[in-house]
């Protein structure tokens, strides 16, 4: 079920088969007949529609959300963002099939790859209402590199993931909410504000389920944090940090401040 939605191409039907399928899991978990965790090999990268172009990330041109158009632009990469996602959660699932994980491991990415969906289909939606859809601007090359540097490490994409990449989310989109607010955009501000409370947990999925492998594996949480976030992580994290809402998602400080900035030295 998970390679069917990565090989999905077109966004509008990866989601759909997404929903689908999390429907499915769920619906077969509450009639106490679990589907069974099968193996299967993922491609190395997902399916992708023709548009949008991907860029070089030094590439992509600057986004001025005080214009129309700059604001069609950031809802344009939180699409992108989400597809992602997407693709992301339902790979974590087929990826590492072969490593024994507790049921609940895939009840929180199904979840999270079905939100993940119903996200990408709402930015979608307010795009169109703007007179403008997903594919209309070039987008982020660089998304995908993540998953593709901890292919074979499952305490390190739980790390990078949700831990750093779903937890920037954290800190920028009330910002971002803000800047809908006061354009008048109310489409944009009742997305983004569903995208900001449910993204939390997608946060804490990550924490929970690194904490319990570290726990597992007898290795200390915070020491195993800092040096896989130095090893795939490809830059310094950046401040200012939600603080609460990462607290909410199991983020203490003293997992991500000494990262930021300067203060992250690579691994080899």
């Amino acid at each position: 079920m998970a390679v069917q939605v990565l090989a999905t191409a077109d966004g509008r039907a990866k989601t759909a088969l997404s929903r689908a399928h999390a429907a499915a899991w769920f619906a077969a978990r509450a009639a106490g007949a679990p589907l069974p965790i099968g193996v299967a090999t993922p491609p190395a990268q997902p399916a992708r529609p023709a548009k949008p172009d991907l860029l070089d990330p030094r590439d992509v041109p600057r986004r001025r959300p005080g214009s129309p158009t700059g604001r069609i632009a950031l809802l344009h990469a939180v699409a992108h963002i989400e597809l992602n996602a997407v693709d992301l959660h339902w790979d974590i699932i087929a990826r590492f099939a072969d490593q024994p994980m507790p049921a609940g491991f895939y009840d929180d990415w199904v979840k999270a790859a079905d939100e993940e969906s119903k996200h990408f289909n709402l930015i979608c939606d307010v795009l169109e209402s703007l007179g403008s859809h997903y594919g209309a601007m070039p987008a982020h090359a660089g998304m995908w590199r993540a998953a593709f540097d901890t292919a074979e490490d499952l305490h390190g994409r739980l790390a990078v993931v949700p831990m750093v990449l779903e937890a920037r989310g954290l800190d920028v989109t009330p910002g971002m909410i803000d800047i809908f607010r006061a354009a008048g955009v109310t489409e944009a501000v009742d997305a983004l504000t569903v995208i900001y409370g449910e993204e939390v947990a997608h946060v804490a999925y990550g924490s929970k389920w690194f904490n319990w492998l570290c726990g597992r594996d007898g290795l200390d949480p915070k020491e195993t944090f800092h040096r896989l976030v130095r090893r795939y992580f490809h830059g310094s994290l950046k401040p200012p940090f939600n603080t609460e809402k990462r607290a909410e998602a199991g983020l203490p400080p003293d997992f991500y401040w000494p990262l930021a900035d300067g203060a992250a030295t690579p691994v080899a």
